[in-house]
This record gives C-alpha cells, structure tokens and sequence, in this order.
C-alpha cells in the first residue's frame, strides 16, 4: 500500500504531536497543512516538509490526493470541518472534545455513517501504552466489576488564557479541556458503561491570576489576560446504569499547594492507579499486594501516545477498521460534559 496522505488542519499548539507522529509513521505523507495564519502554516510546512499550504480548509478539502485530516483547530469549528471533511471523502481524526454539544456530536455521527469514512475522536489517554495494559488486564476480568473511580486534574496556576479562556471557542475551561482526558479514560477503563445522572459544580472565582508573579505556565498565543469568560475549576459526580460511578474534579487555577494528576479505579478484585504513575492493588494468600509492574514509562507519555493514536488512525484507514475512540465514544462524552455544565447551572442532578 502506499502511504496515506494526510493534512493537518490548524498548526497551533496541539498540531506539533500530530506532524511529529506522522512524520515519523512510515505509512503517512505529511502532504498539506492548514491555518488561518499564513505565516505560521508555511513554518511548519517548511518544518515538516509539506507539499501544499492552505489558509481555508474548504479549498483544502477539494484537493482529491488528501486521503484524511487531522482537525486540531478551535472547539468551536470541529463539528464544521469534520462534517465538512467527511462530506468530502475523507477520513477524520478530530482533537478532543468532539466538539462542544451533543446537537454537534450527533450531527457528526450522521454524517460518519453517511460517508462510511473514519472517525477517530482524539483521546490521545486510551493509546498510552500504560492505558492499553491495564485496559487488557481488565478485559482478562482481573480487577473484576470495576465499580468506582475518581480522578482528579488540578492545576494551581494554568489557565492558558486566549481561545482556552473564550466560552465561545472553547465551549468551556479546565472540564472541556482537561476535565475530557479524565473522563474518557475513566470511562474507558470501566468499560464504557451508559451514564445515566449527573451531579457537579463549576466555580468562576479566581479568574486567570496574571498578577501573580514568580511562577509561569503556559500561555496561548493569542493570550489577553482581560478576556476570561470560562470556569476556574468543576466537580462531578457521574452515576452509570450498571451501578458505577466516577468522581471527577479539575481546574485551571485553585489555592492549592501544588499541581496534581490522580486517576484511580477499584473493582471487586483488585484495583489500579494510572496517575501519577501505574500502581496495581490486589490480593495473594489473603495478603493486599501493591504491585510496581516492569514498564518503559511508569506515568503517561506523551510523544509516545500520539504515536499509537495516529499510526492506528492510519491502521484503521487503511484495513477499514473501527477506530478504538470511535464517534459513538465522543457522543457519550459529550453528553456527560454537557451533562455537568447543565447540573453546575441549575443546582441539582440531572438525568442525562
């Protein structure tokens, strides 16, 4: 076969993990790339060595030698150019969130199943190599029912400002943005149970913080620190039909001592911690065993996990398979973050 030629649309931040991986995935051409800004689509054209630059990505989209598109544009514009992309033949990984509602998220699942194209919804989590081993050892049913998880993802400063700061692109803050990659993988390592209420909290009480000094972050490139229209931080409580549950809290800035990344699940015969590195619980000769496996990377890694997400998108288009964050994935996602912002407003539980 030869290999798929790809273009990357929107050559902000998160683009460098997709060029980076598709540069070295010997079954993928880099063959076009796409941003608003001119300038910086032809640097990293020039980076990555590719053919055509484009500023629309609908002119991008009727050149007949892209075969799929990697989106990695505003939250705000996924729905338009994936359902665009697909109408056009081609095939779709789509950045996390999906997009920033369920009238959206539905709306690109008809149009996959028009096309008969693939979708891959980018949550990079399931792909770690970590992810994937625990993930097989809870298919093998050695932890059991998993009945429980919490997670948490708390930055003390790190609103990142510009379009991450904007409701209107964004859709939301730390949740949509953060708050997606904990609940996903949760999910995912629960076996994707349906979810079925929803209890949360969201809070606006710190702003962006651009008067405290002495510690960076990371800041967007149109950063603007008048311009803060997203919550500080939100909690939830998601109940699934089979009985589970998961505790989920994240934030952008918080009073708190330092930054944190926890995920953990129990089940009824063991359990397992992914953040801040893989941990499994479990029992022999009636003794509780905390048990340290043998691995490359005992935390998630980066560069590592957009590798296996984008050389299975390739897999998939190639051999037709279904991506393992399909579109289905992304809808049900997105209905439990909707699903928070709606329980935050109105006080109270709601039934998703």
């Amino acid at each position: 076969m030869q290999p798929v030629q790809i273009a990357v649309i929107g050559t902000g931040s998160i683009s460098s993990a997709h060029l980076d991986a598709y540069k070295d995935n010997p079954n993928a051409n880099l063959y076009a790339v796409c941003d608003l800004n001119e300038e910086r689509a032809r640097k990293a054209a020039e980076k990555y060595g590719a053919t055509k630059v484009y500023t629309d990505y609908r002119e991008l989209l009727t050149d007949p030698v892209i075969e799929a598109v990697s989106i990695c544009t505003w939250n705000n514009t996924h729905a338009e150019i994936s359902i665009a992309a697909l109408e056009a033949g081609k095939h779709v990984l789509v950045e996390k969130p999906l997009c920033r509602t369920v009238e959206e998220a539905l709306h690109i699942q008809e149009a996959v199943e028009k096309s008969g194209k693939v979708l891959q919804v980018g949550f990079v989590r399931r792909y770690d190599t970590n992810a994937q081993l625990l993930r097989s050892m809870a298919d093998r049913g050695e932890f059991g029912e998993i009945y429980y998880a919490k997670a948490s993802s708390i930055r003390r400063l790190g609103n990142p400002g510009g379009w991450f700061s904007d409701i209107e692109r964004s859709g939301g803050g730390p949740l949509i943005d953060i708050g997606v990659h904990m609940i996903d993988l949760c999910w995912y390592m629960m076996g994707r149970p349906k979810p079925v209420s929803v209890s949360a909290n969201t809070y606006h009480k710190l702003g962006n913080r651009s008067n405290v000094r002495n510690l960076s972050f990371y800041q967007a490139a149109d950063y603007d620190a008048n311009h803060n229209t997203v919550e500080d931080m939100a909690n939830a409580l998601i109940r699934f039909e089979n009985g589970a549950s998961l505790l989920v809290d994240v934030s952008f800035t918080l009073h708190a001592k330092s930054d944190e990344g926890m995920v953990r699940l129990f089940g009824e015969k063991g359990g397992f911690e992914i953040d801040p590195e893989v941990v499994i619980v479990t029992e022999q000769n009636d003794t509780i065993l905390n048990v340290s496996p043998q691995i490359d990377h005992k935390s998630f890694n980066f560069p590592s996990a957009f590798k296996n997400e984008t050389s299975h998108f390739i897999d998939c288009v190639r051999n037709g398979k279904q991506p393992i964050s399909p579109v289905e994935d992304g809808v049900e996602v997105m209905k439990m973050l909707v699903g928070i912002y709606e329980s935050a407003k109105k006080g109270a539980e709601i039934r998703l």
